[in-house]
């Protein structure tokens, strides 16, 4: 089921719970063959004679012996049968304790053949030869963990910051801060952008910073000490931040009903 069946990080049970429902019918035909092919037994076990019933209660009695397990171990781990220890048996005796003269065990002796062949290659490969290493495998691994970190976070909004938030121009994201700006920031700066208690975002002067960056981080951390505006990135996980920031830059250069006067200094992507 898990393997057929993509369902991300979640069993793909939980995920789809059809298959739940899936499992449960296969076992519970599973259960009707089992019941079915035990009646099937009763009725011909019926119809056999007494000595017949007998002979097949002792076969049936008798419990299954896994030789071909045993007959495996038997020769990786070498040991002589019980029968057979006077064989092996040393001279010396100390107190009535005696010691057998038992071979290693096969399965011993072949994994120190395979270090033997092992090393041999390693010596060839790796101090003949001069293939890559520990330097180099370290330096590959980094490579594609940062590659598999850049892949991540392109799924990952919410591990943006103001380092490396980018401007978002997709709609959706854009809607969405909408909502977010619509519902937190309208009180100081109008539904517009013209600025009340805070100052006027249409216009190209800034207090802290224009840009993407700087917006991002003024959202996040706040204005200025004493009487900016609070810290949103308490109530605000950065993915919404770094929407709101971008619908707050989409306002530039629109056209409020009643604009506040330009407050700060003009912001150009020079003045980074």
């Amino acid at each position: 089921m898990e393997y057929f069946i993509e369902s991300g990080d979640k069993p793909a049970i939980i995920e789809y719970p059809i298959t739940q429902f899936f499992l449960l019918m296969v076992l519970l035909i599973l259960i009707a063959i089992e019941l079915v092919l035990h009646t099937i037994e009763n009725v011909m076990f019926q119809t056999l004679s007494e000595e017949a019933k007998e002979r097949y209660l002792t076969s049936k009695s008798k419990q299954y012996e896994w030789t071909w397990a045993k007959n495996l171990i038997a020769k990786l781990s070498g040991n002589k049968p019980i029968e057979e220890e006077g064989e092996i048996i040393l001279d010396h005796n100390y107190d009535g304790i005696k010691e057998l003269d038992n071979n290693l065990p096969p399965w011993w002796v072949y994994m120190f053949y395979a270090t033997i062949v092992f090393g041999v290659v390693y010596l060839v490969r790796f101090h003949m030869y001069n293939d890559y290493d520990q330097a180099l495998e370290y330096e590959q691994e980094v490579v594609a963990a940062q590659i598999a970190i850049e892949e991540y976070k392109k799924t990952a909004k919410d591990l943006v910051d103001a380092s490396t938030v980018e401007l978002l121009t997709d709609a959706s994201d854009l809607n969405a801060g909408k909502s977010v700006y619509e519902a937190n920031c309208t009180p100081c700066h109008l539904i517009d952008g013209g600025g009340s208690i805070g100052p006027n975002l249409t216009d190209k002067n800034w207090i802290l910073g224009g840009g993407i960056k700087n917006v991002f981080s003024t959202v996040s951390n706040g204005g200025r000490d004493g009487k900016g505006m609070i810290a949103w990135k308490q109530t605000l996980k950065p993915a919404q931040i770094a929407q709101v920031s971008s619908y707050i830059l989409s306002l530039q250069g629109t056209t409020p009903a009643n604009p506040k006067a330009p407050e700060g200094d003009i912001w150009t992507e020079d003045s980074e």
